[in-house]
């Protein structure tokens, strides 16, 4: 009869067991890490390709869209009714979006300048900060959620409508009388309502200024003007311009090319909205800093 198994050789069966299960389960390890990486890389190629892919869509249209803009035959009369539609069916909201900004930031700023005894330089720092950043960034944005989703579900109906496609078949430029022409108003019209902001602010500051302590009118629009510079319209005018393009651009872009289907049109309206406001917000930081570099240091 054979003897026992010497326990030396049971722990080297052991160590030589183990050794094969650790091994396995490191290879196994390897090849999930391995398979996980090359979904990560392979997700990352497809979004950075899509990124690719839409910024190549934008930067097209953008080129077709200059190209309409210097062609002979513009659509004069297709502006004139896009300037009356964006421009005047905006000015009720517009006024009072004003109005509320200059009535509310005197209200809240009044006990804090009363506590240092500058009540006298409340109108000057309610113009100074409703026509540098207040009024050009909250109309914008309010013209991105009225204006730029409309453009987007307009030209996104059109196009599951197949409108856009009968235009180019009878030989007209959509882009040209769709898109151009809305473009351009928003450019014209944005700064227009900026301005109509600015001065029913500064309207509404008085009011607040009555409210709050009273002072004259007169008195209350010297102080205001007196504190005003020049520096301090041109930066706020051109990126109002800049604003009313973006606006104008993004619900155009993504209404004319919004997919085929009735849902379309809702993502078109909706995405036309998020994009133009990032933009916006985006523009607004990118302006703050040059109008410092150049003016304010």
């Amino acid at each position: 009869m054979p003897g026992p198994i010497p326990n030396s050789h049971i722990s080297g069966v052991f160590v030589i067991v183990f050794a094969i299960l650790t091994k396995i389960s490191f290879w196994n390890n390897f090849y999930q890490f391995s398979d996980r990486l090359i979904y990560m890389k392979t997700k990352a190629f497809r979004t950075l390709k899509s990124v690719l892919y839409q910024v190549g869509e934008q930067a097209g249209f953008l080129g077709l869209v200059f190209k309409n803009s210097v062609k002979k035959g513009f659509e004069w009369n297709e502006l004139a009714h896009q300037c009356y539609l964006i421009g005047y069916k905006s000015f009720p909201i517009v006024t009072l979006t004003g109005f509320v900004l200059g009535f509310v930031l005197t209200l809240q700023s009044e006990p804090s300048m009363k506590a240092f005894g500058a009540e006298s330089l409340v109108p000057g720092m309610v113009a100074i900060s409703a026509i540098r950043e207040i009024c050009p960034v909250i109309v914008a944005l309010i013209c991105a959620g009225k204006i730029s989703s409309g453009i987007g579900a307009e030209l996104g109906s059109m196009s599951v409508t197949e409108q856009i496609d009968a235009m180019e078949v009878s030989g007209a430029s959509p882009v040209q009388y769709l898109v151009v022409t809305r473009i351009s108003a928003c450019i014209l019209m944005v700064p227009l309502l900026t301005s109509l902001a600015d001065a029913v602010a500064l309207l509404g500051g008085y009011m607040g200024t009555t409210i709050a302590g009273g002072m004259s009118f007169p008195l209350y629009f010297r102080k205001a003007m007196s504190s005003l510079a020049f520096s301090d319209l041109v930066p706020a005018v051109i990126k109002t311009i800049f604003f009313g393009f973006v606006i104008g651009y993004v619900g155009c872009f993504k209404g004319y090319h919004s997919n085929r289907g009735t849902e379309s049109v809702g993502r078109a309206a909706n995405s036309a909205v998020v994009t133009a406001s990032v933009w916006i917000i985006v523009i607004d930081a990118i302006a703050v800093q040059i109008t410092n570099a150049l003016y304010y240091n």
